[in-house]
């Protein structure tokens, strides 16, 4: 089954947009440094109307303050199973493009790959398992903030990718702010990345780790990520997950 017969199920605005990518370049990008961008996903003004729906606390699950948790500086909010339509579009068209990279992961991994065509099957699968909260994230920085390095695993049901959008416009609205991946090689010294979100656009990255070749075939390059400190003005960003929460 093609990725694009499995996104029947999202908006056409969605598929459209999430085809547009080069997914064999995209997947080469993701397997040499464990990132990549994706083309424009959000339009600007989708992208303010995503913002303005963080003061409206009845969209949401849960608010988290950083640096109360000592994750670092900064605020998030998980959004309910109601989701935004286009959060749950992009969701949706997104799925099976990433389900090809981590289905072929697993492959070179020695890993079982549990995830089905479906994405809904595979979300009723993270219920049945105890993780029914939702994970999509709404991020909010203030001038000074930051995130710690960390990785949105959340359970054993474990999505190997996700996404995050920039909702506002790098270098404007805010500077600083880079989203930042540092990964351990196998028998070496971390290696970091950073990378500018710019508005709209998505860039795909590892949940936890990705398959890294070696001389003894292939290791499991374990991966982190964070934030940036902001240096002026704000940020905001939305996290999109491909597994629920406990």
């Amino acid at each position: 089954m093609t990725a694009t017969e499995t996104t029947a199920t999202a908006p056409a605005w969605a598929r459209q947009r999430v085809r547009a990518a080069d997914w064999t370049a995209l997947a080469e990008e993701l397997n040499t440094y464990g990132c990549a961008a994706t083309p424009q996903l959000l339009t600007a003004a989708e992208c303010r109307d995503l913002i303005a729906l963080y003061d409206d606390t009845q969209r949401f699950r849960n608010t988290v303050d950083m640096a109360r948790h000592r994750f670092g500086s900064g605020q998030y909010r998980y959004f309910t199973h109601d989701l935004p339509e286009p959060v749950a579009a992009l969701r949706a068209a997104l799925y099976p493009y990433l389900l090809d990279i981590a289905r072929d992961w697993a492959r070179r991994l020695g890993r079982p790959a549990p995830w089905p065509d479906s994405l809904d099957e595979w979300i009723a699968r993270c219920h049945a398992a105890g993780q029914d909260r939702s994970a999509q994230i709404l991020l909010r920085y203030a001038e000074g903030d930051w995130n710690a390095l960390h990785r949105d695993v959340f359970g054993d049901m474990v999505f190997p990718l996700q996404v995050v959008i920039g909702l506002d416009e790098y270098g404007t609205d805010y500077t600083g702010g880079e989203f930042l991946l540092v990964e351990q090689r196998p028998r070496a010294q971390s290696r970091g990345t950073t990378v500018p979100l710019r508005q709209g656009r998505g860039l795909v990255f590892t949940t936890r780790d990705r398959p890294v070749r070696t001389k003894r075939g292939w290791s499991a390059g374990a991966t982190r990520h964070g934030v940036s400190t902001v240096r002026t003005g704000r940020r905001h960003a939305l996290g999109i997950v491909f597994h629920d929460a406990t």
